[in-house]
């Protein structure tokens, strides 16, 4: 067995074409953390996180200083123990997820790198073309009128609109997304910016105005399970829960109080492995699956594609984040298809 010699951790910045405005704040660059972790056969995996305080918990200095403090675990244990290892990781770093999901893809790209195979086949399938959505972040009636224009030229069918502060100025810019793009279809994040009575409100509004959508992501607190739960009861679009599932334990109190129609399985909040269980606990509930993203890089992007294409689970894919950079770490060219390959996740960053 090859054993992890070293993992070293760096700070990624990566900053936006546009600043992105979402009901918890804006950002103007991805302040992100990249691991490397390097075995004594000589691959090296890449892995990367993309602390968000408000959505995370953590600070990029305070997930540094996790993945830093991860080498006393990792180093000098074998590769091929990865579920050994996260699960020690994700015990001893309770809440830094953004720190353990990047060391935790790093040891999976590692070994994956070393047998020679694709990340994807960890999780049951070869890596194959995954499409993404694209974000319409909270932005003028205008801007989101070019934004959608731009998608729909571009080839994306799918789009995401960020709402969640007034609910008038949300209806208006979903009106104006329908309007440029026809035939796209439409995705609402509110962020946890509402509350049940004005989820059903802008629903009614929407309907009203003849827009049809094909969910309302997390409109209420994260911790609000109950009002999430009330939020479905009062409309017809089904709704996912998106920041109130973090752990597969997160998954099965959704499926329990009836609080959900959809789950959004993020890596970034719960690392590959813990995905791959939220995802069953779906399946067996009959809730359909989404996958989302921070604003990551290829390196994170496409480990979630990898997921997806292995698995073959999610109905709903929004993962663009290293399409809203100003550069990525690799080419990877533009559109809403994400050409994966291996071994591993396939991305070796550039000059980073």
């Amino acid at each position: 067995m090859s054993r992890i010699t070293d993992l070293s951790a760096e700070r990624l910045d990566l900053p936006l074409t546009e600043p992105f405005e979402i009901s918890l704040g804006v950002q103007h660059e991805a302040a992100n953390v990249l691991v490397t972790v390097e075995t004594e056969s000589g691959v090296t995996g890449y892995g990367e996180g993309s602390p968000l305080a408000p959505v995370t918990g953590e600070t990029r200095e305070a997930a540094l200083v996790t993945a830093k403090a991860a080498a006393e675990i990792v180093e000098g244990r074998a590769v091929e123990e990865y579920r050994a290892l996260v699960k020690e990781l994700r015990s001893t770093f309770p809440g830094m997820v953004s720190a353990t999901f990047a060391v935790e893809t790093a040891i999976l790209d590692a070994f994956c790198r070393e047998k020679g195979i694709a990340l994807s086949e960890l999780f049951g399938g070869g890596p194959s073309p995954v499409e993404t959505d694209m974000t319409i972040p909270i932005v003028s009636t205008e801007d989101a009128t070019r934004r959608a224009t731009e998608a729909a030229a571009g080839g994306y069918e799918h789009l995401k609109i960020k709402t969640g502060n007034d609910i008038i100025e949300d209806v208006e810019r979903v009106v104006a997304v329908r309007e440029a793009a026809p035939d796209a279809a439409l995705k609402i994040d509110a962020n946890q910016g509402w509350t049940p009575k004005e989820t059903a409100a802008f629903a009614d509004e929407i309907s009203a105005r003849g827009i049809e959508l094909d969910l309302i992501e997390q409109p209420v607190a994260a911790a609000d399970i109950a009002g999430l739960a009330d939020a479905r009861r009062r409309i017809d679009v089904p709704i996912a829960a998106d920041e109130a599932v973090f752990t597969p334990e997160d998954a099965i109190r959704v499926v329990r109080e009836e609080a959900a129609d959809i789950v959004n399985a993020k890596l970034g909040k719960s690392g590959p492995l813990a995905v791959a269980e939220i995802v069953a606990i779906a399946q067996g509930a009959n809730l359909d699956c989404m996958i989302g993203c921070m604003l990551e890089s290829a390196v994170g992007i496409h480990t979630s594609a990898h997921v997806v294409a292995g698995t073959g689970a999610f109905s709903y894919v929004d993962l663009d984040g290293n399409r809203l950079l100003a550069e990525d770490v690799i080419e990877t060219g533009d559109g809403p298809m994400h050409d994966i390959s291996g071994p591993g996740h396939g991305v070796t960053p550039d000059n980073w």
